[in-house]
C-alpha cells in the first residue's frame, strides 16, 4: 500500500441555514517507523512524503548522528504490512556506533508534540550545541515578507489546511527549501534534513520559518543545525524562550503582517 499524502472525501457543510454535501480534501497521517540498521529508533506520525529527509533530520537533531558522513545509506525498508512504505533503514558508515545512552530511547513521536520534555533537555546540554552566529543581521522588511512567501508555496496546505510548514531562507529573504507535515517538529526535521543531505549544515546564515508555536522541541532541532534565528507566527512557550536566550538563538512570534515580537537576540535586526 502506498501512502496517501491527500485523500478526499464526502462530507456535508451546513452554511447560511442550508445543508449541502460536497467533496473535502483530508491531509495523509501515517505511521513511520526509523531504523538504525536492525535497530527500531522511532515511530513518528507524519505526513507521508520526504521520508528519507525526515529520517536523517531526526537522527541529526536528536544527536543520535552529528554530521552527513556518518551515514553510509538511507532508504526505504519493505516489510510485509506496509511493502517498505511505511518503514525507513539508515545504515551508519564503517566504524560508526550509535551512543548507547543516546540509542537505548526508543522514542514514540505523535504529530502534534514532538519530542519533548525533561530527557530532552537533558539531550541537548549534553552535546555541547555550541552558540549561534552572532555575526548576521536581518532586516525586519525581510522578516515581514516570509509568512506569505511561505503560504505561497504551501500546495498541500492550500487544499487541505491540515498541514504545519517549515521554511528555510537566506538572511537575504531568498526561501531555500519548504516542507510540509501534520507534526511541526517533522517538518523542521525534513527541512534539516534536506540541508544536511545538501552539504550546508550547520546553517549560520539562515532563518527558519514555522507555522504555529515555536515550542521547545524546534528550538532544540534549529539549535542543533546552527541556525541562529527563528520566526513563528504564534506564541513560543517559557522554556523556547529559555533556551533561545540561553544558546544565542533570535526567537521572534506573532510574525503576522507588518509586526511582530522578539523574546531573544534582537541585536540582530537592523533597525534604519
Amino acid at each position: 500500500m502506498i501512502p496517501r499524502i491527500v485523500s478526499v472525501t464526502g462530507v456535508k457543510e451546513w452554511s447560511e441555514g442550508e445543508l449541502r454535501p460536497m467533496d473535502d480534501y483530508l491531509v495523509g497521517e501515517e505511521p513511520l517507523e526509523i531504523r538504525v540498521g536492525d535497530t527500531p529508533i522511532s515511530v513518528t506520525m507524519r505526513t507521508p512524503g520526504y521520508d528519507l529527509d525526515l529520517a536523517t533530520g531526526f537522527l541529526f537533531t536528536e544527536g543520535l548522528i552529528t554530521n552527513r558522513n556518518q551515514i553510509a545509506s538511507v532508504r526505504y525498508e519493505a516489510d510485509e504490512r506496509q511493502n517498505g512504505a511505511n518503514r525507513v533503514r539508515v545504515d551508519l558508515a564503517p566504524g560508526i556506533v550509535l551512543d548507547p545512552e543516546a540509542s537505548r530511547r526508543n522514542f514514540y513521536t505523535a504529530s502534534s508534540c514532538g519530542v519533548c520534555g525533561k530527557a530532552s533537555i537533558d539531550a541537548v546540554r549534553v552535546r555541547n550545541i555550541e552558540a549561534t552566529n552572532a555575526q548576521c543581521s536581518l532586516d525586519p522588511e525581510v522578516l515581514c515578507r516570509m509568512p506569505d512567501q511561505l503560504r505561497e508555496v504551501q500546495q498541500i496546505f492550500s487544499r487541505t489546511g491540515g498541514l504545519h510548514a517549515a521554511g528555510l531562507f537566506t538572511l537575504t529573504g531568498d526561501l531555500l527549501v519548504v516542507r510540509e507535515d501534520v507534526g511541526r517538529h517533522n517538518a523542521v526535521d525534513k527541512v534539516i534534513g534536506w540541508a544536511l543531505a545538501s552539504d550546508l549544515v550547520p546553517l549560520r546564515d539562515s532563518v527558519l520559518m514555522v507555522s504555529g508555536r515555536g515550542g521547545f522541541e524546534i528550538i532544540q532541532k534549529a539549535l542543533v543545525a546552527g541556525i541562529p534565528i527563528l520566526a513563528s507566527v504564534s506564541a513560543p512557550s517559557d522554556l523556547a524562550v529559555n533556551l533561545a536566550r540561553e544558546f544565542g538563538m533570535t526567537l521572534v512570534g506573532f510574525l503576522r503582517g507588518r509586526r511582530f515580537v522578539i523574546y531573544s537576540g534582537s541585536e540582530r535586526f537592523t533597525i534604519s
